[in-house]
């Protein structure tokens, strides 16, 4: 989960006004109709991308009364109505229509185009180009290749979008937009390269690095990448023979971030809030007052989300051995890394807290401490806030004589500003059989088995919501951290004693903070007794990383982590280990 989710890496949607953008009658069912073209141009743009042709995808209509931004960039869970259904072997010079009545469209907040109001828009087409996956259990998937930006389908290079034109929209009318932009590589290309390949260019502190995965190309029938963001202390280069503890540092895809958020530019003087707070502890990384380690993000973008959560899965791929057969020995020698369990630790907020946690308690001896600050749910008893084992609908409560809408998301004096009925439902019109790119796709994706049809199977049904008590009990048997550690304490136990460090706020924004608490109950209570730490931030919301340990009670930063990290490792290193 991101620590400001938006329900978009979504999609984005095609439109382009006709020469004259005047409407023309056309079909008498209610709504307008959208009638896309994709120019020769831009198709031949994508295949010397290196993406197929004719195209597979997803073609959307986004509508906005703004023209702040484009309509692309305004899909968002409270954000403008969309509209969008599949196509096949759409070539230059062809064309599909978005139309009342067609089969396969969905919309969102809208189900029809017909509940459109009349009225002047600023409109936009947009095309998610899809590629095809011979995947290794045999099944044949068509779905959108990460190309560099992270699994966000607006910005997403190879992807095509019309330009934003004004037009009078009117029930019975049709348009026509053309698609004729197609989003240009993030990074450059050396010639003979596809899109996948560019890398960001390095600095001296910070490293870019890419590797071609051997797991992963066999598993998803295609060349996949793996790559990470290296963080090198400020005595790096002046100590060579030196090797230095490490910190994972777990999450959303971080692009061209470095750890902490880190950067070579000297401080704005008027920079503020979190701006101001990393370039101060960019300062002081630089000074060579902080603790020497290096600090590393993982890039492990894949075809359905930002992040493929660090673990082996039937849906997303063998991720997990992937990163530690294939990445991570790679890092410990080209960074002089010291390739042992104390040396190496975690951390990681949200969906890296989950992460950091994961690892830790699914690897226990590869590492040597977690950090999960408001990590995605330990306990699927409380998947936010659905238990999946024993509700039957995680839409609704409901009585006798009443229906309540689940909540998804609150602020912290607990008014609700999203429910789980429209995140889903967004979800499901961006992209059906849990290729949305979006939070609750990728959990489906993780933690589920492979559906019939090679797509992940729901954990409950995308319109109705009613639990698929089946795919609850896979959860539970291979990803509830919870039930992982009761039925594998005797052997788990003394592995992580000392080593787990959560931290929430007790009215997260997502309701994280339910499934700890049953974490908490466990190991208070669990024989034999570890050494664990978990702090709950009163009224705070997503994402708490914790206390100061100074004993203040301001919030911990960066700075002050960095010391508990370092501190950690001195206590924890064996005998006669060199610490720099």
């Amino acid at each position: 989960m991101t620590a400001l989710r938006s329900a978009a890496p979504w999609v984005a949607l095609l439109l382009l006004a006709s020469a004259c953008g005047a409407p023309a009658p056309s079909s008498t069912a209610e709504g307008p109709t959208f009638r896309i073209e994709l120019t020769p141009e831009a198709e031949r743009e994508v295949a010397e991308l290196g993406l197929e042709v004719p195209i597979d995808g997803r073609v959307f209509v986004v509508v906005s009364t703004s023209d702040e931004r484009e309509p692309r960039f305004q899909v968002d869970l409270d954000g403008v109505p969309f509209w969008a259904r599949d196509v096949e072997d759409l070539a230059g010079g062809g064309s599909v229509t978005i139309a009342p009545g067609d089969e396969g469209l969905a919309g969102y907040p809208f189900t029809t185009l017909g509940e459109l109001p009349e009225g002047e828009y600023h409109v936009q087409a947009f095309l998610s180009v899809y590629t095809t996956y011979n995947r290794a259990d045999g099944h044949v998937l068509k779905m959108h290749h990460e190309t560099g930006e992270g699994q966000n389908l607006w910005r997403s290079p190879g992807n095509v979008h019309s330009a934003v034109t004004k037009l009078s929209v009117r029930s019975g009318a049709s348009y026509t937009l053309v698609l004729d932009t197609v989003i240009p590589p993030i990074e450059p290309l050396a010639e003979g390269q596809v899109l996948e390949q560019g890398n960001p260019p390095d600095s001296r502190l910070v490293k870019f690095v890419k590797i071609r995965s051997e797991k992963l190309s066999t598993f998803w029938g295609k060349d996949m990448y793996l790559g990470a963001n290296v963080l090198l202390p400020s005595g790096y280069e002046d100590n060579p023979g030196t090797k230095y503890p490490t910190l994972y540092m777990q999450g959303h895809f971080p692009g061209r971030r470095a750890p902490f958020g880190y950067s070579d530019e000297p401080a704005d003087p008027q920079a503020q809030g979190r701006g101001r707070s990393s370039a101060e502890f960019s300062e002081f990384w630089r000074s060579g007052q902080a603790p020497q380690f290096v600090a590393i993000s993982i890039r492990d973008a894949n075809p359905y989300y930002d992040t493929a959560y660090s673990v082996n899965s039937a849906n997303v791929g063998p991720y997990g051995d992937a990163i530690h057969e294939e990445l991570i020995p790679y890092l410990e020698q080209q960074f002089r890394l010291i390739p042992e369990g104390w040396a190496r630790t975690l951390a990681g907020g949200s969906t890296g807290g989950w992460e950091a946690i994961a690892l830790q308690v699914f690897y226990p001896d590869y590492y040597g401490g977690a950090w999960g600050w408001c990590p995605d749910p330990l306990d699927f008893s409380y998947h936010q806030i659905v238990n999946i084992y024993e509700d039957e609908n995680a839409y609704w409560t409901e009585n006798e004589w009443h229906r309540i809408e689940r909540p998804n998301t609150r602020r912290p004096d607990g008014n609700v500003t999203t429910t789980m009925r429209q995140e889903n439902h967004m979800e499901n019109a961006v992209g059906p059989n849990t290729r949305s790119g979006g939070q609750w796709a990728i959990w489906e994706a993780v933690f589920g088995p492979v559906g019939e049809d090679g797509y992940p199977r729901p954990i409950w049904d995308p319109v109705t919501g009613v639990i698929d008590r089946t795919t609850a009990e896979y959860w539970r048997s291979n990803y509830d951290i919870h039930a992982h550690l009761r039925s594998n304490w005797e052997t788990l136990a003394g592995k992580l004693d000392g080593k787990l460090h959560i931290a929430t706020g007790d009215a997260d924004t997502y309701y994280l903070d339910n499934a700890v608490y049953l974490v908490e109950d466990f190991l208070r209570s669990a024989s034999p007794r570890i050494e664990h730490e978990i702090q709950y931030g009163r009224r705070k919301p997503h994402c708490w990383m914790g206390y100061s340990p100074s004993g203040s009670g301001e919030d911990m930063t960066y700075r002050e982590f960095v010391q508990v990290l370092a501190d950690h490792w001195r206590e924890n290193a064996p005998s006669g280990a060199v610490l720099p």
